[in-house]
């Protein structure tokens, strides 16, 4: 078998069960692997078996924890004979004293510096936003629960006081976020605000130990990213909130936490930072160093702008509304937002406010009106996010047909189906003198063209692999245009008959 060992030897060798081995594997970052050829390392059998590197299971034999997961064994050995024969005493006395480990020098060894760990939150951030949600069961401990609701709010405010959103796209599965933090880009899927019921196929033992994992992480990731800003971590707010609304909500020693939770109040600093100017140097204009430095110095103006984009929007959420995200948004993004008192705590003005520019609606008939205010519907905060600039509220008036939801995360490739909306997005970013990723791929040169004879005859002189090679390249090429002429039809066709139905709704 060379390099590998079959699962039941590594269990063997390292004197472990099968759930603490996944434990371990887990907690260390060791996976699986496939051999390349099943029957021969199987010896002729085509069963599955689970197979791992010598070197990764002589890595997992000198860890400390290993030596935790057998002195929990013994302890529990003990305390069920002390319950057994009825021993108060002794059970509590193994209580006070149960082994307990921890995996800072795991994190140590799986993530060097702090930008591994930064490139790695994907998957964490989905997974502990995912188990915030969750109710308490046999399975599900309230205080995991707890925790993990406790670092994601911690890692919003992060995300708030930074300004670093980016990117946000509503899914049928959630909405996805996208922030940049020290320039890596970092992606999670939070889930809508329903009721989870825990499925009952899942394995939530594997599942909480990735949690436990991703417990520590995070929390060493948020205490890194607090100091970066000044901030006080565990996080404080900044001064007292008094609210004659809060009363009766939770108990006197929760409120900081659920207005914490809430995400409408700013977080208190350690040290006031001073404004940083950016030195410039004189150089020769037609350089390519005046050029660079120009197009970053445009760059740095157009994030400036991004992150103050709802800075003069004074936002009011109905009930109706997910409240919770679009605090989220509207706060990245520098709005002042509130809601009615009576939903939850933290709300900061109330509906009769004179000062409110837009609620946010999603029900096609409203009550009581004010004038001197936008009433539109959520997805308007999450296009204009997207776009970088205050749409039009027009198209987002409560009962009106919503544009296409466009996911900022693709990225069209030559020979792509683009739909009438991107096309018309990416002209208008033509126009304000932002050239698109496609347009530059569509650029060339005249001379890199060939003629139709030359490329026949460079065709006829392919090796026989290079010409199967291109034959395979094309076919792929002619399959995607073909898609694409379908999409097209699927999208005429819808045209037609949306034009149809405006047709007979004026008649």
């Amino acid at each position: 078998m060379g390099n590998k060992r079959k699962r039941n030897q590594a269990l063997k060798k390292l004197q472990l069960s099968l759930p603490d081995f996944r434990r371990l594997c887990i907690l260390k970052g060791v996976y699986p692997v496939e051999p390349k050829n099943k029957k021969k390392v199987n010896k002729g059998s085509t069963a599955n078996k689970t197979y791992y590197y010598i070197k990764d299971i002589q890595y997992l034999a000198h860890e400390p924890v290993l030596n935790k997961f057998r002195e929990f064994k013994v302890f529990l050995r003990k305390l069920k004979k002390a319950i057994a024969k009825e021993e108060p005493g002794t059970a509590q006395r193994l209580e006070d004293n149960k082994p307990v480990y921890r995996l800072d020098h795991i994190l140590k060894e799986r993530f060097p510096t702090f930008i591994d760990a930064v490139r790695d939150l994907d998957d964490a951030l989905s997974m502990l936003v995912l188990f915030s949600t969750m109710p308490q069961t046999d399975k599900i401990q309230a205080d995991v629960v707890k925790q993990c609701k406790r670092l994601s709010v911690e890692f919003q405010h992060y995300i708030i006081a930074s300004k670093s959103l980016r990117k946000v796209f509503l899914s049928i599965k959630g909405v996805y976020f996208q922030a940049e933090i020290h320039d890596q880009p970092v992606t999670w899927i939070v889930p809508y605000q329903f009721c989870q019921e825990p499925p009952s196929d899942v394995d939530f033992r594997v599942m909480l130990t990735f949690v436990e994992f991703y417990t520590t992480m995070i929390g060493f990731v948020n205490f890194k990213l607090y100091n970066t800003l000044n901030l006080n971590y565990p996080p404080k707010l900044a001064g007292e909130y008094n609210n004659a609304n809060s009363v009766g909500y939770c108990e006197e020693s929760e409120l900081e936490d659920e207005v914490l939770s809430a995400l409408n109040q700013n977080l208190a600093v350690t040290v006031q930072d001073d404004d940083v100017e950016v030195d410039e140097f004189p150089v020769d204009p037609d350089s390519e160093d005046a050029k660079a430095q120009e197009a970053s110095k445009k760059e740095l103006q157009e994030m400036e702008k991004l992150k103050t984009l709802f800075s003069d929007c004074k936002v009011f959420l109905s009930r109706e509304v997910p409240r919770e995200i679009l605090v989220f948004v509207i706060r990245c993004f520098g709005g002042e937002v509130s809601w009615h008192s009576t939903d939850a705590i933290g709300a900061t003005f109330d509906e009769s406010c004179e000062s409110i520019t837009h609620q946010i609606v999603d029900r096609p008939v409203q009550g009581h009106r004010y004038l001197s205010r936008y009433y539109v519907q959520p997805q308007w905060l999450f296009d204009c996010v997207n776009r970088c600039k205050l749409l039009p509220v027009e198209d987002y008036f409560p009962g009106v047909e919503l544009p296409p939801h466009l996911s900022p995360f693709v990225q069209e490739e030559e020979g792509d189906y683009v739909p009438p909306e991107r096309q018309a997005m990416l002209e208008e970013q033509r126009e304000e003198g932002t050239d698109s990723e496609m347009e530059e791929e569509e650029e060339g040169t005249p001379g890199e063209e060939l003629s139709k004879e030359e490329k026949n005859l460079a065709i006829m002189a392919m090796k026989k692999k290079d010409k199967r090679l291109y034959d395979r390249i094309m076919h792929s090429k002619k399959k995607k245009r073909s898609e694409v002429r379908k999409l097209e039809t699927k999208r005429k066709a819808y045209d037609e008959a949306q034009s149809k139905k405006k047709q007979k709704m004026t008649r």
